[in-house]
């Protein structure tokens, strides 16, 4: 009697324990719900939204052949929308850098072969505006609340902070905010890596971004900063 009295015990306790612990990981059966990692994105988003200045990279490591368009933009800009700093694109098979500047909705290039800044039109080179990039309603913070099918994926490491991975899909007509010759009628893969105070450490798109070029991935890293930046149109040459 006693040997069945201490099994029965036994198989209580591990009932008490299993229901302590939940059936879905460590969390009680939270991880990965989508309520939750909405709510996480949303305050990611308004973290960027908030900001006095945002320095930001998007890049990708290498375009299809023949394609012309953004390799990189580098700078800091802020949300009036504006952006100064540096951009690489591809035309004809070779790979352009220039200074550029964007304000009051224009955008300004000085290459190796120009010693002034010149108006350019972004979109004929199949890149962004990248004042853009920091507008709330349509740049890149703006996908942080309207992706779908979200899903926690597994950790990961940046230097010694441990980071949340989300996943979920973006359609393409979101996407062509940011590089314009994304194909409007697809789907594009989106995954963002979050700190525990949740915020945004970088966020990778991976879709058909360019007419009969395949999968491209950008991965685009965002830093903030409570010190406003001001950034002006360059001036007029001869000035």
């Amino acid at each position: 009697m006693r040997t069945r009295h201490l099994i029965l015990t036994l198989a209580a306790s591990a009932l008490v324990v299993s229901g302590c612990t939940g059936s879905s990981g460590d969390d009680g059966g939270t991880k990965g719900d989508p309520a939750k990692l909405q709510a996480r994105l949303t305050e990611a988003k308004t973290a960027l939204d908030d900001a006095e200045t945002v320095t930001i990279s998007l890049a990708t490591t290498k375009l299809p052949s023949g394609v012309t368009g953004l390799l990189s933009a580098k700078g800091q800009g802020n949300h009036s929308p504006a952006f100064k700093g540096k951009v690489k694109v591809v035309t004809g098979g070779a790979s352009l850098d220039a200074d550029v500047i964007a304000a009051d909705g224009k955008v300004w290039a000085k290459t190796g072969f120009s010693p002034t800044f010149l108006t350019i039109n972004p979109a004929s080179l199949k890149a962004p505006d990248p004042a853009g990039l920091l507008a709330p309603d349509t740049g890149i913070s703006q996908i942080l609340a309207k992706t779908q099918k979200l899903s926690e994926g597994d950790k990961s490491r940046d230097g010694k902070d441990v980071l949340t991975t989300i996943t979920g899909t973006l359609p393409g007509s979101l996407v062509r905010d940011i590089i314009p010759s994304a194909a409007q009628d697809k789907s594009f893969a989106v995954t963002y890596r979050l700190d525990d105070d949740n915020v945004l450490r970088d966020a990778s798109l991976k879709g058909p971004f360019y007419p009969n070029g395949g999968d491209v991935t950008y991965t685009v890293r965002l830093t903030t900063s409570d010190t406003a930046i001001t950034i002006e149109p360059p001036t007029p040459a001869g000035r």
